[in-house]
């Protein structure tokens, strides 16, 4: 056959014949070049010290796999005193050393892999007739993603966790606001990974991030210079859940109210822990609720109601509905598993050293650290504080405490739906909490009237909500320390807990209301995570979840 040098697939490469495998595939026969050229000293030289073959895969023609077997030669350095005496013909154009297949095809393998992943690559791979094993195509994604490293300049990013396994592990990513792309992914969420990643990175300015302390406190460490910015959604949540807590103690669609302390049996409040005091009336609402459901239903079911009838006037699942009636007292809540997050997890070890006399919070959680701890300070002093007030309580030495009720009791009575009559639940009535009045639809419109009406204490945080969305809306910096200062004085636990949880963070909150940047990008980059995620079956390791997640900024070869 004649040859084709413009047929040839790199510069220096003289195809020698085409021909036709009995199984359908395409050889194409071709030889390297005539000379070699040192690769230390740069000398040319024709002096040949052997010869050596190299088989590479390249792209299909009519849908066949296609070989191209190379003749290559190794030469001997004409140079006398060059320290590389042989060397063999180098192809960078063409393939990467020790490779099995042309550049082309190789990145196709990795555009393929780090869009489908192993095996519904190697499926398309295979049909488009250049067939290669999904391991092939994973490592090769690996492999590309570890040589892959960013040379421009990071000066904005937003750091948000991820869960590998919801509960129990949990990675961090890292993502560059100003591009829109994955930075890195990191393989788990501390403190040490995330400042060691941001010491590297020294041209980082603004860090963008969710509520979480332990970033603030990453950032602190790792990257003083740069200015933290608080997510302004994650603001927003936060106060919709201390509206939510303060609506639940107010009234529920399960019928809860808060009860005044005379009706807390065994329990004194602690003049200086409100918040203690707040927490523990909230649970005996909460238990409270669920007996007041359990005795409406029985009663309904007595007078011969059905569950389709009893769920159209309670406004509960009809699935729940028939599940609790099958009880003959309310089920109590099965007790989670206990981890070495929760201090119950050391209660032996704890129950001693407290029979022993050391009650000291601080030793006993420098002594469960050393035993495997991994909790907060806070989670301990809860335990202890509850054995400590057992303890008052059985030598009888405290005298009762005076009486001081910290919410009041006239909202006791549930705020109905003016549509249906079904009482409004926390998680509504939190919502249209937030929701400025011109995106209010009708019903929504009344239900907030209904709510205003019903609860002094709705009315009072729907106006501190729309100021604060008007904060952070209009960029208005002026008004934030007023409006934390009355929200302070409002009198409402849940919200004074949010404020002066703002003004611990008030640099990241004023930020927040100046700057532009937030973690929405993140956000978006995470759910692509989870998708990828589970189409993994969540079965491989964080390192293929990073070649897959970082962009593909790898150059295109093109070959004459």
């Amino acid at each position: 056959m004649r040859t084709k040098t413009k047929w040839s697939p790199g510069p220096g490469i003289k195809v020698l014949g085409v021909a036709l495998t009995d199984d359908d595939n395409w050889v194409v026969s071709a030889a390297g070049p005539a000379f070699g050229i040192c690769p230390d000293c740069s000398r040319r030289t024709r002096n040949r010290h052997g010869w050596f073959n190299r088989s590479l895969q390249d792209l299909p023609v009519q849908g066949k796999t296609v070989t191209v077997k190379l003749r290559l030669s190794r030469w001997r350095c004409a140079r006398q005193n060059c320290e590389r005496q042989t060397f063999t013909d180098r192809l960078p154009t063409i393939a990467s050393p020790y490779a099995r297949r042309t550049k082309r095809v190789a990145e196709i393998v990795g555009l393929l892999g780090h869009s489908t992943g192993g095996r519904p690559g190697e499926r398309l791979m295979g049909r488009l007739g250049m067939p290669v094993s999904d391991d092939t195509i994973l490592r090769q994604l690996k492999r590309d993603a570890a040589a892959a490293h960013c040379n421009s300049t990071i000066r904005v990013v937003g750091i948000d966790d991820w869960s590998w396994r919801r509960s129990w592990r949990y990675g961090t990513m890292i993502v560059d606001l100003e591009r829109r792309s994955v930075v890195d992914i990191l393989e788990d969420r501390s403190v040490t990974s995330a400042a060691q990643w941001l010491e590297q990175h020294p041209s980082v300015e603004i860090v963008s991030r969710d509520r979480c302390g332990l970033y603030a406190q990453a950032v602190r460490k790792g990257a003083p210079q740069a200015r933290q910015v608080a997510d302004r959604f994650h603001l927003m949540h936060n106060l919709r859940v201390a509206i939510e807590e303060q609506m639940s103690l107010s009234g529920r669609a399960t019928g809860r109210a808060l009860l005044p302390e005379q009706g807390i049996a065994g329990t004194q409040p602690d003049l200086d822990q409100p918040n203690a005091t707040h927490r523990r009336r909230a649970r005996h609402a909460h238990r409270q609720s669920w007996q007041t459901v359990f005795d409406t239903l029985h009663a309904l079911q007595k007078e011969g109601f059905s569950c389709s009838e009893i769920a159209r006037r309670t406004g509960y699942g009809r699935r729940s509905i028939a599940k609790w009636l099958t009880y003959d007292a309310p089920p109590d809540r099965r007790r989670a598993e206990l981890k070495p997050t929760s201090p119950l997890y050391f209660e032996a070890f704890l129950t001693q050293c407290w029979t022993d006399g050391n009650r000291c919070g601080r030793h006993l959680f420098h002594d469960i650290k050393h035993r495997g701890y991994t909790g907060s300070f806070s989670n301990l002093e809860r335990l202890l504080a509850s054995w400590r007030r057992a303890s008052r309580s059985s030598k009888g030495s405290a005298a009762p405490a005076p009486i001081i009720c910290h919410q009041p009791a006239r909202d006791a009575v549930p705020i109905r739906d003016p549509a249906t009559g079904h009482v409004i639940s926390p998680v509504v009535a939190a919502a249209l909490c937030m929701k400025p009045r011109g995106m209010l639809t009708i019903n929504q419109a009344r239900k907030v009237d209904a709510l205003k009406q019903g609860s002094h204490e709705f009315a009072l945080m729907r106006s501190l909500a729309m100021r604060f969305r008007g904060i952070l809306r209009g960029r208005e910096l002026d008004k934030l320390d007023i409006w934390i200062d009355d929200a302070v004085n409002s009198g409402l636990v849940p919200i004074v807990r949010f404020a002066r949880v703002l003004r611990r963070d008030i640099s990241a909150v004023r930020n927040a209301v100046e700057l532009p940047w937030s973690n929405g990008q993140a956000e978006g980059q995470i759910n692509r995570l989870k998708t990828i995620k589970r189409a993994m079956y969540g079965r491989a390791g964080p390192e293929l979840l990073r070649a897959r997640m970082l962009p593909l900024n790898r150059p295109h070869h093109h070959t004459k």
